[in-house]
Protein backbone atom coordinates (compact mmCIF):
# COMPACT_ATOMS: atom_id res chain seq x y z
CA UNK A 1 0.00 0.00 0.00
CA UNK A 2 1.21 3.72 -0.61
CA UNK A 3 0.26 6.22 1.45
CA UNK A 4 -1.14 9.52 0.62
CA UNK A 5 1.02 12.81 1.44
CA UNK A 6 -1.91 13.69 4.16
CA UNK A 7 -1.94 10.39 5.68
CA UNK A 8 1.85 10.56 5.52
CA UNK A 9 1.81 14.06 7.09
CA UNK A 10 -1.05 12.59 9.60
CA UNK A 11 1.15 9.69 10.52
CA UNK A 12 4.24 11.65 11.48
CA UNK A 13 2.73 13.79 13.75
CA UNK A 14 1.12 11.31 16.03
CA UNK A 15 3.58 9.19 15.61
CA UNK A 16 5.86 10.43 18.94
CA UNK A 17 2.65 11.12 20.77
CA UNK A 18 -0.50 13.43 20.95
CA UNK A 19 -0.30 16.93 22.03
CA UNK A 20 -1.22 17.24 25.44
CA UNK A 21 -4.57 19.76 24.75
CA UNK A 22 -8.03 18.73 25.16
CA UNK A 23 -8.61 18.50 21.03
CA UNK A 24 -5.49 17.17 20.18
CA UNK A 25 -7.12 16.07 16.81
CA UNK A 26 -7.51 19.82 16.13
CA UNK A 27 -3.62 20.88 17.22
CA UNK A 28 -2.33 18.20 14.86
CA UNK A 29 -4.89 19.35 11.82
CA UNK A 30 -3.64 22.76 12.50
CA UNK A 31 -0.28 21.74 12.14
CA UNK A 32 -1.01 20.12 8.34
CA UNK A 33 -4.07 22.10 7.49
CA UNK A 34 -6.85 19.74 7.57
CA UNK A 35 -9.63 20.60 11.01
CA UNK A 36 -9.77 17.82 13.61
CA UNK A 37 -12.37 15.88 12.61
CA UNK A 38 -10.57 14.62 9.13
CA UNK A 39 -7.49 13.81 11.19
CA UNK A 40 -9.38 11.68 13.08
CA UNK A 41 -11.33 9.81 9.99
CA UNK A 42 -8.19 9.75 8.33
CA UNK A 43 -6.87 7.93 11.33
CA UNK A 44 -10.02 5.63 11.61
CA UNK A 45 -9.69 4.75 7.82
CA UNK A 46 -6.07 3.86 8.78
CA UNK A 47 -6.69 1.77 11.56
CA UNK A 48 -9.06 -0.05 9.45
CA UNK A 49 -6.93 -0.88 6.65
CA UNK A 50 -4.16 -1.94 8.97
CA UNK A 51 -1.76 0.56 8.12
CA UNK A 52 -2.12 1.88 12.03
CA UNK A 53 -2.23 -0.82 14.19
CA UNK A 54 -3.51 1.39 17.59
CA UNK A 55 -3.90 4.44 19.60
CA UNK A 56 -3.76 4.11 22.70
CA UNK A 57 -1.14 5.18 25.58
CA UNK A 58 1.97 3.97 26.37
CA UNK A 59 2.71 4.40 30.24
CA UNK A 60 6.27 4.22 31.53
CA UNK A 61 5.32 1.91 34.47
CA UNK A 62 8.29 2.38 36.67
CA UNK A 63 6.82 6.10 37.20
CA UNK A 64 3.75 4.40 37.95
CA UNK A 65 5.53 2.18 40.75
CA UNK A 66 5.41 -0.93 39.01
CA UNK A 67 9.38 -1.30 39.50
CA UNK A 68 9.09 -5.09 38.94
CA UNK A 69 8.72 -5.92 35.02
CA UNK A 70 8.98 -9.43 33.97
CA UNK A 71 8.36 -11.14 30.83
CA UNK A 72 7.55 -14.79 30.85
CA UNK A 73 8.35 -17.35 28.41
CA UNK A 74 6.44 -20.37 27.68
CA UNK A 75 7.47 -23.57 26.19
CA UNK A 76 3.26 -24.37 24.72
CA UNK A 77 2.35 -27.27 22.74
CA UNK A 78 2.64 -25.69 19.26
CA UNK A 79 -1.05 -27.22 18.37
CA UNK A 80 -2.05 -25.05 21.70
CA UNK A 81 0.32 -22.37 21.55
CA UNK A 82 -1.99 -20.24 19.04
CA UNK A 83 -5.22 -20.82 21.12
CA UNK A 84 -3.41 -20.34 24.71
CA UNK A 85 -1.98 -17.16 23.50
CA UNK A 86 -4.93 -15.11 22.45
CA UNK A 87 -6.72 -16.08 26.19
CA UNK A 88 -3.16 -15.18 28.25
CA UNK A 89 -3.41 -11.70 26.03
CA UNK A 90 -6.80 -10.97 27.17
CA UNK A 91 -6.22 -11.49 31.02
CA UNK A 92 -5.89 -8.33 32.94
CA UNK A 93 -2.59 -8.96 34.53
CA UNK A 94 -0.85 -9.33 31.28
CA UNK A 95 0.45 -6.05 28.90
CA UNK A 96 1.29 -7.44 26.11
CA UNK A 97 1.45 -11.45 24.53
CA UNK A 98 2.92 -12.65 21.40
CA UNK A 99 4.12 -16.19 19.82
CA UNK A 100 7.34 -15.74 18.64
CA UNK A 101 9.47 -19.13 16.73
CA UNK A 102 11.84 -21.40 18.78
CA UNK A 103 15.19 -21.45 18.82
CA UNK A 104 15.87 -25.17 19.84
CA UNK A 105 18.01 -26.26 21.33
CA UNK A 106 19.06 -23.12 23.35
CA UNK A 107 15.62 -21.53 23.20
CA UNK A 108 13.09 -23.72 23.83
CA UNK A 109 10.23 -20.71 24.06
CA UNK A 110 7.37 -19.86 22.15
CA UNK A 111 4.80 -17.84 24.02
CA UNK A 112 6.26 -14.37 25.19
CA UNK A 113 3.28 -12.52 28.22
CA UNK A 114 4.56 -9.23 29.92
CA UNK A 115 3.92 -8.71 33.65
CA UNK A 116 4.51 -6.06 36.09
CA UNK A 117 4.26 -5.33 39.69
CA UNK A 118 5.27 -3.43 42.51
CA UNK A 119 7.60 -6.03 43.17
CA UNK A 120 9.31 -9.44 42.06
CA UNK A 121 6.99 -11.05 44.84
CA UNK A 122 4.09 -9.69 43.05
CA UNK A 123 5.08 -10.35 39.72
CA UNK A 124 6.12 -14.22 40.26
CA UNK A 125 2.08 -14.55 42.23
CA UNK A 126 0.67 -13.39 38.70
CA UNK A 127 3.72 -15.76 36.44
CA UNK A 128 2.15 -18.98 39.19
CA UNK A 129 -1.61 -18.04 38.09
CA UNK A 130 -0.68 -17.97 34.82
CA UNK A 131 1.33 -21.38 35.04
CA UNK A 132 -2.32 -22.98 36.62
CA UNK A 133 -4.01 -21.62 33.84
CA UNK A 134 -2.00 -22.89 31.26
CA UNK A 135 -1.72 -26.50 32.73
CA UNK A 136 -0.58 -29.39 31.32
CA UNK A 137 0.35 -27.31 27.91
CA UNK A 138 2.66 -25.70 29.52
CA UNK A 139 6.57 -27.71 29.25
CA UNK A 140 9.05 -25.40 30.47
CA UNK A 141 8.80 -21.39 31.68
CA UNK A 142 10.72 -18.79 32.80
CA UNK A 143 10.84 -15.21 33.61
CA UNK A 144 12.81 -12.43 32.61
CA UNK A 145 13.13 -9.22 34.54
CA UNK A 146 13.76 -5.88 32.73
CA UNK A 147 15.91 -3.42 34.48
CA UNK A 148 15.59 -0.43 32.42
CA UNK A 149 13.16 0.93 29.18
CA UNK A 150 15.40 0.51 26.06
CA UNK A 151 12.76 1.55 23.54
CA UNK A 152 9.44 2.67 23.82
CA UNK A 153 8.17 3.81 20.47
CA UNK A 154 7.08 2.23 16.95
CA UNK A 155 8.02 2.62 13.06
CA UNK A 156 9.01 6.05 12.67
CA UNK A 157 8.48 7.12 9.01
CA UNK A 158 10.74 10.12 8.43
CA UNK A 159 9.26 13.55 6.49
CA UNK A 160 10.67 11.98 3.30
CA UNK A 161 9.15 9.14 3.54
CA UNK A 162 11.44 6.78 4.53
CA UNK A 163 11.37 4.80 7.82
Amino acid sequence: MRLSDQDRAIIHACQSGLPLVPDPYDKIGSQIGLDGQAVMERLEALLVQGVVRRIGIAPNHYKLGMAANGMTVWDIEDSEAEELGALVGAMDDVTHCYLRPRKRPVWPYNLFAMLHGATRDEVEEKRQRLAAFLGPAVQAHDVLYSTKILKKTGLRLTKKGTS
